[in-house]
């Protein structure tokens, strides 16, 4: 139990953003660093650390990485095109974004997009579904681990 206990204890800093991070993000984000541009828009997705939840503000900080070719990003507004959060929805733009992930061999975007191993066999897959259900949990889930990632 301790050892549980102390190690939360150490992840404890890891998870959070403070607000002098937050400051030392937005001015990395404004400097054009892809990964600093992607946890911005993470923190207007989630509305964390003094920034308040705006998805046009995190649709274009997260747009700036994923033209950098952040893998992470690009899968993120793949998602936000296909839901219309924070952009017009946009299924055609959505499915360049998972292109791109795909290209960079992101397993996720392969299997949005009928490319896995499941799609090459004989099982039966509703991929439609699959797309719909990731978009909505994409956001918020890639949002948290861009937060985490340093």
């Amino acid at each position: 139990m301790y050892k549980s206990l102390f190690l939360c204890l150490l992840l404890l800093p890891a998870l959070a953003v403070s607000a002098d991070n937050t400051d030392a993000i937005r001015q990395a984000a404004a400097q054009g660093t892809p990964l600093a541009e992607a946890k911005l828009a993470a923190l207007y997705i989630l509305g964390r650390e003094g920034v308040e939840k705006d998805d046009q503000q995190a649709a274009a900080w997260m747009e700036k990485a994923a033209r950098q070719g952040l893998v992470d990003a690009e899968v993120v507004m793949a998602a936000l095109y296909d839901r219309g959060q924070g952009v017009m929805a946009d299924r055609d733009k959505a499915t360049y974004w998972y292109e791109k992930a795909a290209s960079q061999g992101h397993a996720t975007s392969l299997a949005i997009l009928g490319r896995n191993q499941a799609a090459k066999g004989a099982v039966q897959f509703n991929y439609q579904a699959m797309r719909l259900s990731a978009a909505k949990s994409i956001p918020g889930e890639y949002a948290k681990k861009l937060l985490t990632t340093k």
